[in-house]
């Protein structure tokens, strides 16, 4: 009888071999979860009365999760699943420490209320022609974006929320959606594309495409790889999905043109998913390339800041003033990331979860306001806050917070750049952000006294109206939170700060993925 001679062979030097805990299948969860129920909507296609009841149930539970991802990396720092049982870095790893945690559930809360407010702007045919499973994968890729340890994986989320942006853009089929789709197809496209060039690039050089890898190999290969020009295409493929100038021109020309619940989604999520992924390749991955290219990402922030707050105050249509208004606010970030230290990340990473909820909630109002005046221009819309009181008041607090106005969402992390721009002696950059805080403040206040103050001449005016709780309720509850954040920022600010601290120095995070004493 023939005998096997082979030694047994030793799997731990490639495999987990570990049971998975609960808590690391939550850091997929949120993907896996929004891909299922993404799939059964679609072949639920045609019940189109179950198509929003299904959507936001699986809404509600994916804040839930990210709740509780939140909540377990809090406690117990950065979490880190493999796919396929194999060893990092081999093995696609899917980590999340507290920025991506953030993110992931502001971005989540955001889907909700939009899902709340798209049983009143979808229609029957929007729902057959699958807004709601284009939504599920919308958020499967912006939650894959926030969540993911592998920068090929990052691009391919990205990807992923490109697709469902698409097709949620074209929803309606109206001509001027189809014009605002081509601007934000190929701007998108040729980003996708850059980011693509600078991955194959990174993988040359690298040899993996493992973010903890990178991060701890890039001290020893700085001296002989030109990883300045790595992380300049990085910048420019990111810069141009977050609308930073000077590629910032695609997103006023079309955010406009999709459903109103649609234009708000994209403003709240996807130029924040550019913002996270310049932040973490640039703090995390490759923080001296950082430090070298802050007056670059500075003068690109102030430069962003300025066009986007007098693109506002120069356009008189509702929503074409609030895209204006997200590009100024992706200004700030950059000048966050370009200031570097735990004021400036700090700053930066609360002002995008501020910005997610903020701009959500205005373009909510555009749309309300359009049924109320059956207008989109601010110099035919008038008379608004005779309609309904309570909706111009909320309305009113969405400009302040916008402005960076106490006590709003929006007054904290301008007051945390301001003061980190000041700490060195970047007084240009912190005069910069007062500045435009001043104009945001006059574009506003012009949107809401012509549209909202000023009398209606108008004979069919009327008097007061009611809104329904599906778009009113939406609107109150992220003005209300803005508000919350505003009067009680310690516990947010405490987790920022901790966010921040954990980029700059990532020995958490590399300890999740590669543990003391494991494969190296």
């Amino acid at each position: 009888m023939a005998v096997s001679t082979s030694a047994p062979v030793d799997l731990s030097a490639a495999l987990v071999l570990t049971p998975t805990s609960a808590a690391e299948w939550l850091v997929v969860l949120p993907v896996a979860w929004c891909l299922a129920v993404g799939a059964l909507l679609m072949m639920l296609r045609r019940w189109a009365i179950l198509q929003p009841v299904i959507a936001l149930a699986a809404l509600a539970v994916l804040v839930l999760i990210d709740v509780a991802l939140l909540d377990h990396v809090a406690r117990n720092g950065p979490t880190t699943m493999v796919m396929g049982r194999w060893l990092p870095p081999f093995g696609i790893a899917f980590t999340v420490d507290l920025t991506g945690a953030l993110f992931a559930l502001m971005a989540a809360a955001v889907a909700f209320a939009a899902g709340i407010f798209s049983l009143a702007d979808i229609n029957e045919s929007g729902r057959r022609y699958g807004f709601y499973p284009l939504l599920m994968l919308l958020m499967a890729g912006v939650s894959g974006a926030f969540l993911t340890g592998d920068i090929f994986n990052l691009y391919v989320w990205f990807e992923v929320l490109l697709i469902s942006s698409f097709g949620l853009l074209v929803l309606g089929s109206e001509r001027e959606q189809i014009d605002g789709t081509v601007k934000y197809g190929f701007l998108n496209l040729v980003a996708t594309t850059l980011f693509l060039v600078a991955t194959g690039f990174l993988y040359a050089v690298f040899g993996t495409l493992n973010m903890a890898d990178i991060a701890r190999k890039a001290d020893e290969l700085r001296a002989g790889a030109p990883l300045m020009t790595l992380v300049g295409l990085y910048v420019l493929a990111f810069g141009m999905k977050a609308a930073a100038f000077p590629v910032n021109f695609w997103l006023p020309a079309s955010y406009h043109t999709p459903r109103v619940v649609v234009s708000a989604l994209f403003a709240g999520l996807l130029t924040k998913v550019g913002i996270y992924a310049l932040i973490r390749v640039t703090v995390m991955l490759f923080p001296v390339e950082r430090e070298e290219l802050s007056f670059v990402l500075a003068l690109i922030g102030a430069l962003t800041m300025m066009v986007g707050v007098l693109g506002a105050l120069a356009q008189t249509d509702f929503r074409r003033i609030l895209g204006y208004l997200v590009v100024s606010g992706i200004g700030s970030m950059v000048a966050g990331i370009a200031i570097g230290g735990p004021g400036g990340i700090g700053g930066a990473i609360f002002y995008a979860l501020h910005s997610m909820l903020v701009m959500t909630g205005l373009y909510f109002a555009s749309g309300i306001a359009m049924r109320l005046g059956a207008d989109s221009s601010i110099s035919t819309l008038a008379g608004l806050y005779r309609k309904h009181v309570g909706f111009a008041a909320l309305t009113l607090m969405l400009c302040f917070a916008v402005s960076g106005l106490p006590p709003f969402s929006g007054f904290w992390p301008k007051v945390m750049l301001v003061k980190a721009a000041l700490d060195i002696g970047a007084w240009w950059l912190a005069a910069a952000l007062l500045l435009v805080g001043f104009f945001t403040m006059i574009a506003t206040g012009r949107l809401f006294l012509l549209a909202y103050w000023r009398e209606s001449t108008r004979p069919d005016a009327g008097g007061t109206t009611r809104l329904p709780a599906k778009t009113f309720g939406p609107l109150a509850a992220l003005t209300l939170l803005a508000l919350a954040l505003g009067v009680y920022p310690e516990p947010l600010l405490a987790m920022i700060q901790n966010a921040a601290a954990g980029l700059a120095e990532p020995s958490a995070y590399l300890n999740s993925v590669f543990p003391a004493g494991g494969p190296q």
